[in-house]
């Protein structure tokens, strides 16, 4: 059974940093890119980070690509997004996500794609 889990969501003031983790299981870690979205009150889902499990290339959005890094660790098939500098237009529940066709593509190409797994999201929430 593919799982995705996420964990390390919560409340912290504007300026705080979080890492989120996502631990995948049930599938090739290794064939897959994983990306992490986000879901604002009264705003559509929204891409903002990726990563190939593979090479490990990465690929974000410009809102987000001075203050988060994703990152990962094939050995325990977890992939991180640290998030830094945060802002209260932050706050959003956080999803990871997995899919293959994403490493044919390129990681740039991952805001275009339909991720195949998904995980139950973790809120964070930043307060100004």
């Amino acid at each position: 059974e593919v799982q995705l889990v996420e964990s390390g969501g919560g409340l912290v003031q504007a300026g705080g940093s979080l890492r989120l983790s996502c631990a995948a299981s049930g599938f090739s870690f290794d064939d897959y890119a994983i990306g992490w979205f986000r879901r604002a009150p009264g705003k559509e889902r929204e891409g903002i980070a990726c990563i190939s499990s593979s090479d490990g290339s990465t690929a974000y959005i410009d809102s987000v690509k001075d203050r988060f890094t994703i990152s990962k660790d094939n050995a325990k098939n977890t992939v991180y997004l640290q998030m830094n500098s945060l802002k209260p237009e932050d706050t959003a529940v956080y999803y990871c996500a997995a899919e293959r066709e994403v490493l044919r593509l390129g990681v740039k190409a991952f805001r275009r794609v339909l991720f195949d797994y998904w995980g139950q999201g973790t809120q964070v929430t930043v307060s100004s």
